[in-house]
Parts: structure tokens; C-alpha cells; sequence
């Protein structure tokens, strides 16, 4: 075989940007929707957090017998009014929170978003799946009645990836598919992957978002995780956004709502620590970036001992952000709390987007040992 007869190498009908491009491509949030216990869809979540009125409410003590007496819940929600029954019946609640999120999403973005579902990928952030699945399933394998002893149908539910797995079959995408957890941090982490996962070529945009349900079981793993410490209502929810290159978004006649500025994460040992662990990585992100603090005009934190403080040492004296605080609107949202903050500075700025030259810092101090922020521009 001669050299002209070799194959090449080379796939012309390949489009995809060349790696350098695509690291050095600026990546927006161009789209997102939210389902909370504010409503359902994205107008309902941004009346909601600009109202600043909280969503939380008394708990049927029939229903939901667990230590809490308020919690924030969707209202109304369930699998097959937000689906319809077809598909739903052995659905878990935070599946069919997340599968109804990105739906949502999707349907305001239109079918040609999903042109070439195969270069889609979708991150999802969650706890550790359905806590209730999990839990239901192991009391079932011990108490039921032989020879099944449980509902193989309801199995799947207590694999963690089970919501991002269904949602990508769900709605026909089929990138790269991938669940993070990493406590309240999740929503931070999946978004700081999802970036990733871009950038390395794997797919040309992501659908990005994190669920969290509530349940009687989770009611008490938290209580008791919390020892003798604070103890906030829980609420749960789903969001999810639209991650692609700036250039992309325009072409599709999408707005360019923010732009990705970075991620940055910390480790701490003692809780002492965790304030200037967060100072030092809002700092970080801030030099990442080449912005300047006094740019910062909004500031979502989670709402841990000491985070404001920390937040106020990593701005310059005199700067007057606005905050936006959503634990006291949703309760304790857990791993879709981070990615909740992050849609309510979506939210909170125009429907054009972050201003021109601003900058928005979302951030969260996680118990167990870790601190992070996102930083978003105009």
C-alpha cells in the first residue's frame, strides 16, 4: 500500500474545535430552569427569591413523621402529575425531581439543542440518591415475605446515579453521563465538572444541575448528623442550566446569562479553619480570574457559621454586595443547595443577564471538611 493509498487519520466530518480552542473557550450559562418549593419552572423560582418571602411550611406530621416540624417542599409534586404515569410508577421522588428539571430546561432551549444528542453530556449533583429508596429497599430485603422479599422493579432506585441515568434516557441524551456528590458542596462540584468534561473534548455543551428530596428518612439522618449543633428546616428542589462556549450560545440565539469565571476548593481539619480556608479560596478565584474584588456585586453564600465573615474578609472595606440567602427561603437544601444559590444569582440579575464588568460569588462551607465557591461574570 502505498503512502497516497494509507488511511488517514483525519475525520473531515468531524467538527468538533480543536483541544486548545476548546480549553480557552468561554463558557456561559445560557439557560436554566429550577423546580422548589417556591413552584415549578424557572419565572416561579425568580419571583420567589426576588420576593425574598420564605417558601417554608408546616409538615403533615401523617405524611412526613419525622422530627421536623417545618420543611420546604414542592408543592404539589409528584412523578406522574409532573410526567404523567407512563414510566413513573416505581420512579423515586428525587428522580422524578431531576427528570422534570431538565425537561423543563429543555423545553425552553427547543429540540435543536438536541440535534446531536451524542455530543450533550449531563452532570448531575445529588446526596446519595434517594435516601428513602435506599432505605425502603434494605428494610424490604428483611421483612418481606419469601420467595421474592422485594420489588426488583424499585431496585434500581437505590444506585446513586439512578436520577442522572433516567434523566438522560428520559429525554434522549446520550453524551457523556456522569453523578457527583460532595455534600453541600455538590452543586459547586457538578458545575466545576461539567466544565471539565467540556473542555476535554467530551462534549460540545452540558446540562448541568443537582436534586435533593425530601423524605422522613433523610429527616433523620440529617437530625442526628447535625449532634447538638443548628438544625434549619430541609427543604428539596431541582435546577438545572445550560453550559456552553459563548460563540455557541449566540449562534442559537441564546442570551449569555453569566460567564464562568472558576471554581476553587479548600480543604480544612479544624472548624476554626474553615473560615480562612474560604477566604483564601474566594482570593484564589478572584486571581484566577483577574478580577478584582470590589467587582463582586453579588454574593449567594450557603449560609455555615462563619461564612459571611470569611466572605467580608476576602472583599475589600467599604464593598456592599448584595446578598442573597436562600436557606432561610428554602431550608436546608443539602446537595442541591450550592446549585439552588447559583440559579437565585441567575435569578436575582436581570433576564439579560450579569451586568457587563460585575462578578458573583457563590459559596459553601460543608461540615465535613471542605470549602468552595463559584465566581461568575458579566
Amino acid at each position: 500500500m502505498t503512502a497516497a493509498e494509507a488511511p488517514t487519520t483525519e475525520a473531515p466530518l468531524r467538527d468538533r474545535p480543536a483541544a486548545e480552542d476548546r480549553a480557552a473557550a468561554e463558557l456561559v450559562f445560557s439557560a436554566w430552569s429550577a423546580v422548589s418549593p417556591f413552584g415549578t419552572g424557572a419565572q416561579a423560582y425568580r419571583t420567589g427569591v426576588r420576593a425574598a418571602e420564605s417558601a417554608l411550611d408546616v409538615l403533615d406530621q401523617e405524611q412526613y413523621p419525622g422530627p421536623y416540624r417545618q420543611g420546604g417542599l414542592v408543592p404539589g409534586f409528584t412523578a406522574a402529575d409532573a410526567l404523567g404515569r407512563k414510566g413513573t410508577r416505581s420512579m423515586d421522588r428525587v428522580t422524578a425531581l431531576a427528570v422534570a428539571t431538565f425537561g423543563r430546561l429543555l423545553d425552553g432551549c427547543g429540540p435543536a439543542l438536541l440535534a446531536r444528542p451524542d455530543r450533550v453530556g449531563l452532570v448531575l449533583g445529588t446526596g446519595s440518591g434517594s435516601v428513602q429508596s435506599i432505605m425502603d429497599f434494605t428494610r424490604d430485603s428483611l421483612t418481606g415475605d419469601r420467595p421474592y422479599l422485594v420489588d426488583p422493579a424499585r431496585f434500581p432506585n437505590t444506585v446513586m446515579n439512578r436520577a442522572a441515568g433516567q434523566s438522560a434516557i428520559w429525554h434522549g441524551i446520550k453524551g457523556p453521563n456522569s453523578t457527583i456528590a460532595g455534600g453541600s458542596l455538590t452543586g459547586l462540584l457538578a458545575l466545576g465538572y461539567a466544565a471539565r468534561l467540556h473542555r476535554g473534548g467530551h462534549c460540545d455543551r452540558v446540562l448541568c444541575g443537582a436534586a435533593e428530596e425530601y423524605s422522613v428518612q433523610r429527616a433523620w439522618l440529617e437530625w442526628h448528623a447535625a449532634g447538638e449543633g443548628h438544625r434549619p428546616p430541609l427543604g428539596e428542589g431541582g435546577v438545572a442550566w445550560l453550559l456552553e462556549p459563548a460563540e455557541e450560545a449566540a449562534a442559537a440565539g441564546r442570551p449569555a446569562l453569566a460567564r464562568l469565571l472558576g471554581t476553587r476548593f479548600r480543604a480544612y481539619h479544624r472548624p476554626e479553619e474553615a473560615g480562612p480556608a474560604l477566604t483564601a479560596c474566594v482570593r484564589a478565584a478572584l486571581a484566577d480570574a483577574g478580577a478584582g474584588a470590589a467587582d463582586v456585586r453579588l454574593v449567594a453564600p450557603l449560609g455555615a457559621d462563619g461564612e459571611e465573615e470569611a466572605l467580608r474578609a476576602a472583599l475589600p472595606a467599604g464593598a456592599r454586595p448584595a446578598w442573597i440567602r436562600c436557606r432561610p427561603l428554602l431550608g436546608d437544601t443539602s446537595a442541591a443547595a450550592t446549585g439552588l444559590q447559583l440559579a437565585a444569582v441567575l435569578a436575582a440579575a436581570d433576564e439579560g443577564g450579569l451586568p457587563p464588568g460585575t462578578a458573583a460569588l457563590v459559596t459553601a462551607i460543608d461540615r465535613d471538611g471542605t470549602v468552595g465557591c463559584a465566581l461568575l461574570g458579566g
